[in-house]
């Protein structure tokens, strides 16, 4: 049946059986306890730091740390299947979630659009985890409208000099690099006067300043730049076509991702935290569970058929912004479920996760998770936009 399946979603002839065989001996002998641990709690976009880190090197010492990437640049190859089926398996065995805008997002942009240059600096770096990227899109005036984008870059000789300010950059305390859209015109559409450019966080005028989240973790920053000097070779593309390079890299990193597997890990610990308290839960909370399940079978081979082939430009333009409406809607809706089966333990802040109590912990945790995926439906465009973004293409039909 499994092998079936895999027919029906893809004209690849990989023998699913041996795959997921191969995947689950490397998962049962790699994940240690603490790495278990540690993806059972996340709570924001990626794990522990450290466990993320240490995750990261042991994929990619398997060979695994890039799945979509062509093997000829150190990637694994593996069709959008085999990625799906991974990243299930992944959440199954509460791996750890991985600090990957390098490896899902810029690293496929450079091996379609970076110079070679680029390509010998920055693809070895992030496949081994020496770089971790952060993105520097949003901006206090530009969230959804990423074309009013106001950071300038002024080029003088062989630089460009960057002054602005970028906002909510997730990971950018843990980052060395930082890839951003920067306005280099003014004449014409806003779109037109944009560029992209591959920033060192260490360099001078660069500072980081923290955004704390509703629940005290801290995962969002402010970068703030002030006459940072970035090296013309740093540009991916031409200049003036950075919104060009934007577009692409989201549709690479929306290729490259399976947002099912974070919705099946936040259902699978909030299944398991119902049956631990199952005397005290009425009826009708299971009932929700088993909707959500439903909801998230639907989705996952939803996805599976809207990108068969892995490609970023295999699906209709619509179909990133419905899979996003869809996957982040029901992850709030799972993480919503979880805190409300706390009852009052989910008053519990994350401080008490120090204190030992096995009730007060799951509380904590999962009032965390909830109170951080209600961003979900605002980054990467809110769910206003993408119901906009479908409409207008139903309108187009």
């Amino acid at each position: 049946m499994v092998a079936a399946v895999c027919k029906d979603l893809t004209d690849d002839p990989v023998d699913e059986d041996a795959f997921l065989a191969e995947v689950r001996a490397f998962l049962d002998q790699a994940l240690t306890p603490d790495l278990r641990k540690a993806g059972r709690e996340t709570i924001g976009v990626h794990s522990e730091i450290g466990a993320a880190r240490l995750w990261h090197r042991r994929l990619f010492q398997r060979g695994w740390i890039a799945p979509a990437w062509p093997v000829a640049h150190g990637g694994a190859g593996w069709t959008a299947r085999q990625r799906f089926l991974f990243d299930r398996e992944c959440a199954r065995n509460d791996a750890p979630v991985l600090s990957a805008s390098g490896v899902r997002a810029l690293g496929p942009l450079l091996i379609e659009q970076g110079t070679p240059a680029q390509r010998a600096r920055y693809l070895p770096a992030i496949l081994s985890g020496a770089d971790l990227w952060c993105q520097g899109f949003s901006e206090p005036g530009a969230g959804s409208d990423l074309a009013a984008i106001s950071t300038r870059a002024v080029r003088e000789g062989d630089v460009y000099r960057v002054t602005g300010t970028k906002v909510w950059t997730t990971g950018a305390h843990h980052s060395n690099r930082m890839f951003a859209i920067v306005r280099t015109d003014d004449t014409g559409r806003k779109q037109q006067g944009l560029t992209f450019l591959l920033i060192d966080m260490d360099s001078p005028g660069l500072t980081v300043t923290p955004i704390l989240g509703l629940a005290g973790d801290h995962e969002f920053n402010q970068v703030f730049l002030d006459d940072v000097r970035v090296p013309v070779a740093n540009r991916v593309g031409a200049e003036n076509d950075g919104w060009t390079m934007a577009k692409r890299l989201m549709a690479l990193a929306r290729s490259n991702n399976t947002p099912p597997a974070l919705v099946r890990r936040v259902l699978m610990r909030t299944a398991r935290d119902m049956a631990a308290i199952r005397d005290r839960l009425e009826p009708s909370m299971f009932a929700r569970l088993a909707r959500l399940q439903i909801a998230l079978d639907a989705y996952e081979q939803l996805e599976l058929r809207s990108l068969p082939t892995g490609r970023a430009d295999a699906a209709d333009p619509a179909t990133p912004s419905m899979l996003k409406l869809i996957g982040t809607e029901l992850h709030q809706q799972v993480a919503e479920l979880a805190m409300e089966a706390e009852g009052p333990f989910a008053a519990a802040s994350l401080q008490a996760l120090d204190l030992g109590l096995a009730d007060l912990d799951h509380g904590a945790h999962v009032t965390a998770k909830h109170f951080c995926v209600r961003a979900a439906t605002v980054y990467s465009g809110t769910s206003e936009t993408q119901r906009n973004l479908i409409a207008a293409r139903l309108l187009s039909a």
